[in-house]
């Protein structure tokens, strides 16, 4: 169980972060995970505290962490390729496990779903990798609602991770309702909106060349404006509730149902701890509808054109499948 300390005038507060079941196949995780992107890649020059990197190095004790990693979306020379045969599926696992320098895996996704191949041959290969031992679980991600059902159909798939926050909400039409109803977890990625729900549009101050966000629409001119304004109405709302804005964000969606795990990044220590105090924010029906009625206003694509998501992924069907 993870914990902080809150200085309050004299008082000392612990919060503790509760465990959670994601997914129905027995997978427990903290209520609060932590994504490592942000560590190693794409937002400008990776630069984590000394005490971030020596955090995961306690953590990767195998009985006090849940470790999740993925296969299937290579960056190389500035070019993103999906990949989902079987022989890489089980290359990148293979890799994974000797970097990562453990026996096994608990939860394993397919980063991206490669729509040359049908999801019943990548989940399958998947399956073999849990028969054999090296991965306990399997998630996708960025999968539409009928590559999910597929999926399950062929083994159990126990977490489905897409981006969900106050500014991405189109998940919630099909997606969400789908995992729920297959017993799937959700895990929630960037449910800070890359910072912004953090700290609006100063965060694009600190976009540097390669950072890749100063290709996403929404932080790019009149979008850029427009959506700081919602900020400001987020961050007022904070302030009157006594929390910062990004756990305002998290609470809400802490407040969407105890079958979502938020994976917000960081490298700082400061902003681990802060993200933790999400979970004693506590919104009222009123504070989740104004709250609703302001991220649906959020204005640009969540993505430039050059990186595939759910909504153009639907593979061939298994019948149309010739191994080489």
């Amino acid at each position: 169980m993870a914990a902080i300390k809150e200085e309050e005038g004299k008082i000392i507060k612990l919060i503790r972060v509760p465990k959670m079941k994601l997914g129905s196949q027995g997978l427990q995780v903290s209520s609060l995970g932590l994504g490592c992107m942000g560590m190693s890649a794409f937002f400008g020059p990776p630069k984590p505290e000394p005490g971030m990197i020596d955090a995961l190095k306690e953590g990767m004790r195998r009985e006090k962490v849940e470790l999740a990693t993925k296969c299937g979306f290579k960056y190389e020379k500035g070019e993103f390729n999906i990949i989902g045969d079987p022989a890489y599926i089980r290359a990148a696992c293979e890799a994974s496990l000797k970097r990562l320098d453990v026996d096994c895996i608990d939860l394993y996704y397919l980063h991206r779903i490669d729509i040359r191949v049908p999801i019943e041959i990548a989940v399958g290969e998947l399956k073999k990798l849990v028969e054999e031992g090296k991965i306990k679980y399997i998630g996708l991600s960025e999968a539409s609602a009928s590559t999910i059902r597929r999926a399950h159909a062929v083994h159990p798939i126990t977490a489905v991770q897409l981006e969900w926050s106050l500014w991405v909400r189109d998940v919630e039409d099909e997606i969400i309702p789908t995992c729920r109803e297959l017993g799937i977890g959700i895990v929630a990625y960037s449910p800070l909106g890359r910072g912004f729900l953090s700290s609006g549009a100063k965060v694009v101050e600190n976009i540097t060349g390669d950072d890749f966000r100063k290709f996403l629409p929404r932080f790019q001119g009149e979008n850029l404006e427009h959506n700081n304004k919602l900020f400001e109405r987020v961050n007022d709302m904070a302030t009157r509730k006594g929390c910062t804005s990004s756990q305002l964000a998290l609470a809400w969606l802490y407040h969407q149902g105890n079958d979502v795990c938020p994976i917000p990044g960081t490298t700082k220590i400061e902003n681990l701890n802060q993200n933790i105090g999400a979970l004693v924010v506590k919104l009222t029906a009123e504070d989740m509808a104004e709250l609703d009625s302001i991220g649906s206003s959020v204005k640009g694509d969540r993505y430039a054109s050059l990186i595939d998501t759910w909504l153009h992924e639907e593979t061939p069907p298994l019948s149309s499948w010739k191994a080489e």
